[in-house]
């Protein structure tokens, strides 16, 4: 490709975005005012002139569509676990790969009400049980390369050890705990949920081992 076809393919790019953007934006004020359920694919693409067939261009269904950001945040934590340095514990490799995932979800420039729409995001799945169930299956069914990249630093095979297995199914315990936390409460900040993770994180230890009272 010579230099003068880059600023064609830019905008291709930056277009496609502006499509997918529009689309994300469009179902989500649909979802919030009509519910998910009630919202059909072509209302969406009637609300911003495009045909049904540019909306599967990006998303399989309006499912897929509101799982965007989910399947995002474990492609970006799986990057972020195979980044960290090594050395780090498993436990504190799966805390700061957490902290860089969401911290590059919030910053996306794309905003909604002067909050990143990944927030958005969370409070209709937590809220739909379609679309919690649907999102719990898909952390379910696609943890594998997460605990593949685990093994891979810690140097054990998954296919005989139990432990990268057990990390990732708490991690993602954590982050459910911590987005129904966040939304029960009121929501907040993006530090307020940091902590939230943090938190139920120092507590795994006393949870497992030991007792809980110290009466009797």
């Amino acid at each position: 490709m010579d230099d003068a076809s880059w600023p064609d393919e830019s905008r291709r790019r930056r277009k496609k975005r502006q499509t997918r953007d529009a689309l994300i934006d469009t179902a989500l004020d649909l979802f919030e005012t009509k519910g998910y359920e009630h919202t059909a694919v072509h209302e969406i693409t009637d609300a911003i002139d495009v045909a049904e067939r540019t909306f599967f261009r990006y998303f399989a269904s309006k499912e897929d569509l509101a799982l965007f950001f989910v399947k995002q945040e474990m492609d970006d934590f799986t990057d972020a676990l195979a980044a960290r340095p090594a050395g780090e514990a498993p436990l504190t490799t799966v805390r700061n790969a957490f902290r860089q995932t969401f911290e590059q979800l919030q910053g996306d420039d794309h905003l909604r009400n002067g909050e990143p729409r990944y927030l958005t995001v969370i409070r209709l799945i937590d809220s739909t049980p379609a679309l919690l169930a649907a999102s719990l299956r898909y952390v379910y069914d696609n943890s594998d390369r997460a605990v593949v990249v685990l093994s891979e630093r810690e140097h054990v095979d998954p296919d005989v050890d139990r432990r990268p297995w057990l990390l990732i199914a708490i991690y993602g315990a954590l982050v459910a705990l911590v987005h129904r936390e966040w939304r029960t409460s009121g929501c907040g900040g993006v530090e307020d949920m940091l902590a939230s993770f943090d938190a139920y994180a120092d507590q795994l230890g006393p949870a497992i081992a030991g007792r809980w009272s110290t009466s009797g």
